[in-house]
């Protein structure tokens, strides 16, 4: 019998962008790995890197994206596979929800129709077959009268109704990774957490390992068993969620977790953010790229940059002075 290992593994993934301004680095060296019915979160704010990571394993980035470093689907390499093999692959063993399911699926083709295609792409089915199928992931994403929601179009549909038939179709194939990138930001507060329920329902149900992508850290708190921590381009802590909770070695991770609205916060304060703006991914600076809005910077974090070391068994982070460490200046 064999052991289990991950689904999914993406190692020294490096990403640039060739522009007419020159190369943006937008991925650099970013490592993780998705183990079969368990969640990862990846965090960080916009222009972070992790969609950019998320959409290299799908192989959905531009003509423009040079990408190296190796992607690994149960033990077989992904990259440099021609896009003829990417269109299976993806659907049947990676599939992947956006943020915003208005732009996902098609306004002038009914609902039902659109799963029936996403099935159809991949299984060797006929129509009646692919029918049948989609009125049971309808069914499976909780969707109130299946049959006749499939004869509808996606206006008729509520918004978190819309999302729940996006992930219908990411699910059509049974893939073995499904990642959600941002997929309930659009969504109001109370349908965001149905929706994450739904997924986790249907991770259990099906063992399909979930890399969610978002830049909440209450989302991660709340749903996720592994964390990983972006900043431009770069992983600067990763753990199992319930040990970086509870000690939170980064300041950037810290300055996250303290931009979390609080409702015991005074009414009409403003919510607390992080200090400063992303460092332009067109130059990589010479020391920490976090040092310019770091509250506790010293000297050497100017100078060099700190590399992603595992201080502890699971525990990795990328700072010289971390949090709990720090002298008192």
């Amino acid at each position: 019998m064999t052991t289990p290992g991950p689904v999914l593994e993406v190692a020294d993934l490096q990403v640039t962008f060739r522009t007419r301004l020159g190369t943006v680095y937008a991925v650099q060296g970013v490592s993780f790995a998705v183990e079969e019915g368990r969640t990862l979160a990846v965090i960080g704010e916009s222009g972070s890197g992790k969609t950019v990571s998320a959409q290299a394993v799908m192989g959905l980035l531009p003509h423009t994206a040079d990408v190296s470093g190796s992607i690994l689907f149960k033990g077989e390499e992904v990259l440099g596979r021609t896009e003829h093999d990417m269109r299976d692959y993806r659907g049947r063993n990676v599939a992947m929800v956006f943020q915003n399911p208005e732009r996902s699926l098609n306004p002038t083709m009914r609902v039902g129709t659109q799963v029936v295609e996403a099935i159809r792409s991949h299984l060797p089915v006929d129509r009646r077959q692919a029918h049948e199928r989609a009125i049971e992931l309808l069914k499976m994403v909780r969707i109130p009268a299946p049959e006749r929601r499939f004869h509808e179009y996606p206006h008729q549909l509520s918004g978190g109704m819309r999302q729940r038939v996006v992930i219908a179709i990411a699910l059509a194939c049974g893939p073995a990774v499904l990642i959600a990138d941002e997929a309930t930001t659009a969504l109001d507060v109370t349908t965001q957490a149905q929706i994450m329920d739904l997924l986790l329902d249907l991770q259990q149900e099906t063992g399909t390992a979930l890399l969610m992508i978002s830049h909440d850290m209450g989302l991660a708190a709340s749903y996720a068993e592994d964390v990983v921590v972006m900043y431009a381009g770069k992983i600067v802590e990763r753990a199992p969620a319930m040990d970086l909770f509870a000690d939170v070695r980064m300041p950037y991770t810290q300055a996250l977790l303290e931009a979390i609205p609080r409702i015991e916060l005074e009414p009409h304060v403003l919510l607390p953010v992080v200090g400063g703006r992303p460092p332009d991914m067109s130059v990589i600076p010479a020391g920490c790229p976090f040092a310019p809005r770091c509250p506790g910077v010293q000297q050497d974090c100017r100078e060099q940059a700190p590399p992603l070391r595992e201080h502890a068994p699971g525990r990795w982070w990328a700072c010289w002075h971390p949090c709990g460490e720090r002298v008192p200046t």
